[in-house]
């Protein structure tokens, strides 16, 4: 494989949006940084885990005060947020329904978004397209809430993840069932690896999404068909720190972690967008041009960062 300018770029993104992220951690006013694309447009941080969706699910969703950790419920919580992945879908259903737990109604979880939808609510984040799992039911939502039941009450979905040996086995299950296309089957099984319900090591595995693909496309040339794309994402890995050195970035990773393959997976999809202005004449396989999201300060400061505790970090 044949560097592109976009390569050096790649690492130089990773930098700065770590820095960005550290620096608002301990300045809510900012400016947070000097480079304009990163004031203009959205951008997800370095590490998934940092990000506010995720923190949300990490915190709230899974390792909640008063959240029950039999797997059976973790799995219920996990999932049912990731169906709309929006944390205000997460509050609206918990002011209406209480704290959620396996046994409240799917009934009523349906007719609370049903009536949000109708009433022009977006329920569903838009940082990815949700496909519609096949259940003849009336609204995305309700057939994957109709996905949910089965996983529970037909197929005891988390014994059947609790049993598997490594994190693409955990992949494998969830790929196997309607609506769990390869990328959302693997986005699935990271978010599950953050609770108590797995305990897997991100490095064993990674998909590769169609935004990386195109970052791929533009950070390297002449790549040919006997690279598989997970190998680069690896690579990518491996060189994290002599890739920071040479090019005289400091990066401390999140709290002393590497970046995982899941976060290099992610930082491909970022560039890829990111080269759209930054270097536009270099084409990707997407071949798209613009960046839709605009960055919009988020009222509320950073709070204390929480991490699955397995991972051990000193925040």
């Amino acid at each position: 494989m044949t560097p592109t300018v976009v390569y050096e770029t790649y690492w130089r993104f990773a930098a700065e949006r770590q820095a960005i992220y550290e620096r608002r951690l301990t300045d809510p006013v900012g400016p947070w940084t000097e480079d304009r694309i990163l004031q203009t447009y959205k951008f997800t941080n370095a590490f998934r885990a940092a990000d506010r969706v995720s923190q949300f699910l990490i915190r709230e969703v899974q390792y909640g005060a008063g959240r029950s950790q039999a797997p059976i419920e973790v799995f219920f919580r996990t999932f049912l947020f990731n169906i709309c992945k929006k944390i205000e879908t997460w509050e609206l259903l918990e002011r209406e329904l209480g704290p959620l737990t396996s046994d409240t109604s799917f009934f009523e979880i349906d007719r609370i978004l049903t009536e949000a939808m109708t009433a022009g609510d977006v329920i569903f984040t838009a940082a990815y397209v949700i496909p519609t799992p096949k259940f003849d039911r009336k609204g995305k939502h309700a057939n994957w809430i109709a996905l949910l039941a089965k996983m529970l009450d037909d197929d005891d979905l988390p014994a059947g993840l609790q049993a598997c040996g490594n994190l693409k086995e955990v992949y494998d299950k969830l790929h196997t069932y309607s609506g769990m296309g390869p990328f959302l089957a693997f986005q699935y099984a990271i978010d599950l690896n953050y609770s108590t319900l797995l305990n897997f090591d991100e490095d064993e595995f990674v998909v590769a999404g169609p935004g990386a693909l195109d970052g791929i496309s533009k950070c390297f040339t002449d790549i040919g068909k006997k690279v598989a794309p997970k190998e680069i994402i690896y690579e990518m890995v491996d060189r994290q720190e002599e890739e920071f050195e040479r090019l005289g970035l400091e990066f401390n990773g999140l709290f002393g972690r590497r970046l995982q393959p899941i976060d290099c997976q992610n930082l491909f999809c970022e560039i890829s967008k990111y080269a759209r202005v930054a270097h536009p004449l270099v084409e990707g396989v997407a071949g798209r041009t613009k960046i839709k999201q605009h960055y919009k300060v988020h009222p509320a400061p950073l709070t204390k960062p929480f991490f699955p505790p397995k991972w051990g970090l000193k925040v």
